[in-house]
């Protein structure tokens, strides 16, 4: 029996396995993990600062981290050496935490019935040669792989590409979009690019991208343009063709020049908004008698994007707010042109003319939302386009993952940056980074075309269904105790 058990262990350090149901596949290593691991080509020391004694949720956290270095260090061909050290045990510990760089957060413990604050530490420290990185917080789920693969990704990459995003035509500054920025630098050199001053793009950028421009673009801009897609440049174009101003109550039409050069290309942005029954909100000030008050209230100018095709570019996207955005259109006979459509609207949408007043108090019905599935981002590919190479990726929105400048800057929902650097990675990058990274479920939204009574059937099936099928057990298995107290009851006993 002892051989049989030792032989077992061994079958089962050497050819081991598990088995992932969870929705979002969070103890599957992705096949950008698997590249990464298989392309490490030098040692990889892993420093786990993780505290001791933990609540039994944070707990799994150290746990899970574990469980996933242990699968990268076997994939990693042993590649990968880790260590966990609890920050918490000397002063001498907790200090060199904090000059890794590790910093403690606060949690809140519950003993005796009684809520206290306890100091506890999360993070890691990953080091490959000369070049060291942290982790600061490891978040649980899916999104710690994605932490740990960029990383040692970010480390690896001696020679880092470089993406351009353009400037000087009205559109937002770099630290505009901080947030798709911060996810953009873990593998690309972000550089601003100027074509207005009629000097070539440079070719080794990876990929262009042109977002939320204000100003009209001069004609010499476009020839640049060409040039650099014809010699298999990306190009991605983030625009407005329409604008709202709530503070004015009002909407316009907005026209920078790219337009007509996308029409050329037989690819039309609307100069009319997009409105639809799945929507975001905004809060609009109420009074009721002696007291004011901010009200949500549902604003179909602010398109909530949940219908996605099954892209690369899109794959772990769920939901992106699309504020003020407009249809897009193409020519669907021209051979030259191939077009994915990467979003669209939901079934109930329709489009409002681009000079319009704004009334929040207006009552939308169904006839408001005539039209189905309007595509708000596309990717075209094709001679049309470019040569064998060239892609052209345009959202009809040029707002969606900017986060605004100085003290107006706010965070956006993490889908809106996911899904833009989603797109610079599939035109730039060929590592699958961006798949691992919206690799997470975050939400899981009732579809939004339902109706309102199948809604409420189906809130309360969730509700009551599990509640009847306790019941029911519990009725079945009284009924099977009193047969077998009947049965022993009927038994002569000699």
């Amino acid at each position: 029996m002892t051989v049989v058990l030792v032989l077992v262990n061994v079958a089962a350090d050497r050819f081991w396995f598990r088995l992932d149901f969870t929705a979002d596949q969070r103890y599957t290593l992705s096949n950008a993990t698997l590249n990464i691991l298989e392309s490490i080509d030098q040692p990889v020391t892993v420093s786990a600062y993780f505290s001791e004694d933990l609540p039994p949720h944070i707990a799994d956290v150290r746990s899970d981290f574990m469980d996933l270095l242990t699968e990268y260090v076997k994939r990693s061909n042993n590649q990968i050496v880790y260590e966990f050290v609890n920050p918490n045990e000397t002063e001498e510990t907790e200090q060199q935490a904090q000059q890794q760089g590790i910093a403690p957060v606060m949690v809140n413990v519950r003993e005796r019935d009684q809520v206290k604050q306890q100091r506890v530490y999360l993070g890691a420290v990953i080091q490959i040669g000369e070049g060291k990185d942290i982790i600061p917080f490891i978040q649980p789920g899916a999104a710690m792989e994605y932490a740990l693969s960029s990383t040692i990704k970010k480390l690896s990459v001696t020679d880092k590409p470089k993406i351009g995003i353009v400037q000087g035509n009205g559109g937002p500054s770099l630290q505009a979009m901080q947030q798709v920025l911060a996810l953009l630098s873990v593998l690309y050199d972000v550089v601003p690019v100027d074509i207005s001053s009629g000097q070539p793009i440079p070719q080794h950028l990876k990929t262009i991208a042109i977002i939320a421009p204000k100003d009209t673009m001069g004609l010499q801009e476009y020839p640049l343009l060409e040039n650099y897609m014809n010699n298999g440049g990306k190009v991605l174009i983030a625009m407005n063709r329409v604008e709202g101003d709530l503070s004015q109550g009002v909407g316009l039409p907005v026209s920078t020049g790219l337009e007509s050069w996308l029409a050329k290309k037989g690819i039309n942005v609307d100069d009319n908004f997009v409105v639809d029954a799945n929507c975001g909100a905004v809060s609009v000030r109420r009074q009721q008698g002696m007291f004011t008050f901010n009200q949500q209230i549902q604003f179909p100018y602010f398109p909530l994007i949940t219908n996605f095709s099954d892209h690369t570019i899109t794959k772990g996207i769920e939901s992106v707010m699309f504020p003020f955005a407009s249809a897009i259109s193409y020519d669907e006979s021209d051979t030259n042109l191939r077009v994915t459509v990467l979003a669209a609207t939901s079934k109930k949408s329709g489009k409002v003319n681009s000079y319009v007043r704004f009334d929040v108090s207006k009552q939308w019905t169904e006839n408001d939302f005539p039209i189905a599935n309007q595509a708000v981002a596309i990717l075209a590919e094709g001679p049309t386009i470019g040569n064998g190479n060239s892609k052209l990726v345009i959202f009809g929105d040029g707002d969606f993952a900017v986060n605004g400048e100085g003290r107006a800057a706010q965070q956006i929902q993490p889908d809106n940056a996911n899904l833009l650097v989603n797109a610079i990675d599939f035109l730039s990058d060929d590592t699958g980074l961006n798949e691992l990274r919206t690799k997470g479920v975050t939400s899981r939204p009732i579809d939004p075309d339902l109706e309102d009574d199948t809604k409420t059937i189906i809130k309360y099936v969730n509700f009551l269904l599990p509640i009847l099928l306790i019941v029911i057990y519990g009725l079945v298995r009284a009924q099977m105790r009193r047969r077998e107290r009947l049965k022993w009851m009927e038994e002569n006993y000699v």
